[in-house]
């Protein structure tokens, strides 16, 4: 492996040790804001498993910043059959993104049903389906079963936005 790879190789494994201490950092803050009434019942709290998962991650960070300093770095899975020397394809990416972004702007406005089925439509045509006419069927079903799934089997109201009065 040439020097330039293996800048690059710790370089990305150093992010996304940083990437773990940050979010780390983060469950911590927000565990310290939890407002927790203790009883008999409840010794430890809510805020407990928080605690751990924020110092399993940060301690995670430290360990994988050692190990990377030492020269300790990842090898690709040869089993793989992803050209790893192919750059990234961001004609399929940047659409995949987009529908996310436009699910998330949607979803409280338009409801579940509406920005699951243009999310679904969307990530299936990105990722090359299309018989359009079928895969916007398969989407609004998909839509429709997760919407009563989480709240049927599960309980979860998912907003229903603009069909409110309907579903």
């Amino acid at each position: 492996m040439s020097a330039v790879n293996t800048a690059k190789k710790k370089r990305v494994e150093l992010l996304f040790a940083a990437f773990l201490l940050l979010v780390g950092i983060i469950v911590f803050v927000d565990a310290s804001q939890l407002h927790a009434t203790y009883s008999q019942a409840d010794a430890i709290g809510p805020k407990a498993v928080p605690y751990l998962v924020s110092g399993i991650l940060v301690l995670s960070s430290i360990a994988l910043s050692i190990a990377v300093a030492r020269g300790n770095l990842a090898e690709g899975d040869e089993g793989e059959d992803v050209d790893l020397s192919q750059p990234s394809d961001w004609k399929v990416l940047v659409p995949l993104l987009g529908f996310f972004v436009l699910n998330l702007l949607l979803i409280n406005w338009a409801g579940w049903v509406i920005s699951g089925t243009i999310l679904f439509f969307g990530v299936a045509t990105s990722l090359g389906a299309r018989r359009w006419a079928l895969t916007a069927v398969i989407s609004l079903v998909l839509a429709f079963g997760s919407f009563y799934g989480f709240y049927l089997g599960l309980g979860i109201k998912l907003p229903a936005g603009i069909l409110s009065g309907v579903l």
